[in-house]
């Protein structure tokens, strides 16, 4: 299919020869592909950003409210920080023996082939990126204006459009420049471990002074049924969520070889390490009927502890919120733009803006596809659904490291894990399907239908080659009007490694 390619560009003609303005030129030597502009400081800032986002202050509830005691919510904290660091460490593996963007989907390529990888391009596209955001956005718009509506719950219409702006905001800084954004992500993960630190050292300082009555007799009326443990578990993965993310940006990460897991490793020791002190802390102060009353529990926290700071907290969470909306949209349209270079998605989702050389068509499909998703549901429903997604997702990831392990074991592994490792993630994550499936039997359903859809889209995209003309000229000039709208057009060459 003809496309507008940048030698089009370059003497001020577009792909149907009509000239453009000056601002429509490139330098004939001018390459227009991504940069290896992310450092190691930078890729674990995105890490952390990404993670430390809206979970730790929306998750203690979900948890709660599944297993019902503070001792059996810190055993799901944990249990859900080493599966996550277990999980990240194979993707460690994987990363650094397929050094490519594309993350799951390029693994899964290489294991199974282009039908399994496109289902999980497709459930990442339609299900978890969407999610993910969306959720994102609707905590920071609640969380954004509780200073306003303090004795109230914010109104509908509201929440929705303040959620509306802050991705469209945070889309609009992605476009133009990666380092705006990566820089942008620094400083929003200096800001959330600030907060989050106020929060452990006050917890800390009320058991000091002996307030230890929370964990008295803590596992008592726990609630210890499968189906309860497997839907805490996605209320703590959740939080812990965005450990792959990096994987996604490999082309644009400095030295991806050496950088990209010590960047996983360093950022998960540190979530976790966040993550179970700041539960501890805010049990030290709040009962678990307090904790479960709550919707935005570090405001509760505040209120109990340093009323003064009420109006503040609530802004610190939604800036920690904005930060993993920042990471997700960065790191995401990278998965998407890799999937369309190799034609699983629309060949204009992987076209870059000459001009900033960024990704802008992916970035803009996340936009439409988030708005699309907040009307959904509440968050804890879309929580639920993304949770099952990508454990389908890890299934498949984990099977191909088994598959390839076995297949190919002269590939080249800088870095080679016990192969129990994917095994054990592999039987854990289809027994945490099964019982999903039990206890939520609407959410499991939902998502597999939501993921069946991309069979045709499979075979009438992808699989069916002998397209009609009338099909490809319909395509070719709703691509040529877009490349226009948007200043794209396709990356020049492969990233040399």
């Amino acid at each position: 299919m003809p496309l507008m390619k940048n030698g089009d560009v370059q003497n001020g003609k577009i792909a149907n020869g009509h000239s453009e303005s000056e601002s429509l030129t490139t330098k004939a030597n001018k390459n227009v592909r991504l940069k290896k502009q992310i450092s190691l400081f930078q890729a674990v800032c995105i890490i952390v950003g990404i993670i430390i986002g809206s979970g730790i202050f929306v998750s203690p509830v979900g948890i709660l409210q599944n297993v019902k005691s503070v001792g059996m919510s810190c055993v799901m904290w944990t249990v859900t920080g080493v599966f996550s660091a277990l999980c990240a460490l194979c993707f460690a593996e994987l990363g650094a023996c397929i050094p490519k963007s594309g993350g799951e989907y390029t693994y899964i390529r290489e294991a199974f082939g282009d039908f399994f990888a496109f289902l999980a391009l497709w459930i990442n596209f339609i299900i978890i990126c969407p999610v993910c955001v969306a959720a994102s956005c609707l905590i920071f718009a609640t969380y954004i204006l509780k200073p306003v509506y303090s004795d109230c719950e914010p109104p509908f219409v509201a929440v929705r459009l303040i959620a509306a702006l802050i991705i469209a905001l945070l889309i609009s800084i992605n476009c133009v420049n990666v380092k705006w954004a990566a820089k942008v992500q620094v400083g929003i993960t200096i800001c959330k471990l600030v907060a989050l630190a106020t929060i452990i050292v006050i917890g800390f300082v009320y058991l000091g002074n002996g307030k230890v009555e929370n964990f008295k007799d803590s596992f008592a009326d726990s609630d210890y049924s499968a189906g309860a443990i497997a839907i805490s578990f996605y209320s703590g993965f959740w939080a812990f969520g965005g450990w792959s993310y990096l994987n996604f940006l490999t082309d644009e990460l400095i030295e991806p070889h050496r950088n990209l897991p010590r960047a996983i490793l360093i950022s998960m020791a540190i979530v976790t390490s966040v993550y179970l002190v700041a539960n501890i802390a805010y049990f030290a102060v709040l009962t678990p009927t307090e904790m479960l009353q709550s919707t935005a529990v570090a405001v509760t926290f505040s209120d109990l502890t340093v009323p003064a700071m009420s109006v503040v907290v609530p802004v610190l969470i939604a800036i920690s919120v904005a930060g993993s909306m920042n990471g997700t949209s960065l790191s995401m349209s990278r998965l998407f733009f890799v999937g369309a270079s190799n034609n699983h998605l629309p060949s204009i989702i992987a076209m870059i803006n000459y001009k900033f050389l960024t990704p802008a068509p992916s970035l803009i499909t996340i936009l439409v596809l988030s708005l699309l998703m907040q009307s959904l549901g509440d968050v804890f429903y879309l929580i639920e659904m993304m949770g099952f997604s990508f454990t389908t997702v890890l299934a498949f990831v984990f099977a191909g490291q088994i598959y390839m392990r076995i297949t190919k074991p002269d590939m080249p592994r800088p870095i080679k894990l016990p192969l129990v490792l994917p095994i054990f993630l592999f039987v854990m994550s289809l027994v945490l399907l099964v019982l999903t499936c039990i206890q939520k039997p609407d959410i499991s359903l939902l998502a597999f239908c939501l993921t069946m859809v991309g069979v045709p889209c499979y075979i009438l995209g992808i699989y069916w080659k002998s397209k009609p003309q009338v099909f490809n000229m319909f395509n070719h000039n709703i691509t040529s009007l877009i490349q226009k709208a948007l200043l794209v057009v396709p990356q020049d060459d492969e990233i040399e490694w």
